[in-house]
């Protein structure tokens, strides 16, 4: 519970969404791929929104498009999360 004046707010953590940390093996995989793109590719401008990693075997590819399709064994890693710690 946070006071505020004569305003009380209660606040139940349990309940609040915590985003969920990235397995490390998946999030080193795709920054590697979109860092291999970026070197093949220099002068494309285009930013993915982020990649599709199939989490056995690690493969993936790159996401340009809004509408993304994931099988069961794949997860999505958005460019923000690969682009934190590349600079």
């Amino acid at each position: 519970m946070v006071q505020s004046g004569n305003q009380q707010l209660d606040i139940d953590i349990s309940s609040t969404a915590i985003p969920a940390l990235p397995d490390p093996g998946i999030l080193k995989a795709a920054r590697n791929i979109y860092r291999l793109y970026y070197e093949v590719h220099p002068n494309v401008s285009q930013r993915p929104l982020g990649v599709v990693i199939n989490r056995k075997n690690y493969r993936g590819k790159l996401i340009f498009s809004q509408k993304i399709v994931l099988l069961p064994t794949e997860c999505f890693v958005p460019f923000n999360e690969i682009e934190s710690e590349l600079y």
